[in-house]
């Protein structure tokens, strides 16, 4: 991984498979997954990230 300030999912357990997230420039996101081992990465803006967040909280369900 670039050497970005990286912050583990607080949804993440014990496991390999973790997603994280940094913000390296002002108005950049970028994600990946700990178990991915090509280090792949997903780059986008802030205002689409935040929309992401946004859905996924507002169609959260606990079934």
């Amino acid at each position: 991984m670039p050497n970005h300030m990286w912050q583990k999912s607080s949804y993440c357990g014990e496991g390999e498979s973790c997603v994280h997230i940094a913000a390296p420039t002002p108005g950049t996101v970028c994600l990946t997954e700990s178990g991915d081992p090509t280090g792949a990465i997903l780059r986008t803006t802030r205002i689409a990230w935040a929309a992401l967040v946004h859905t996924l909280k507002e169609n959260h369900s606990d079934d």
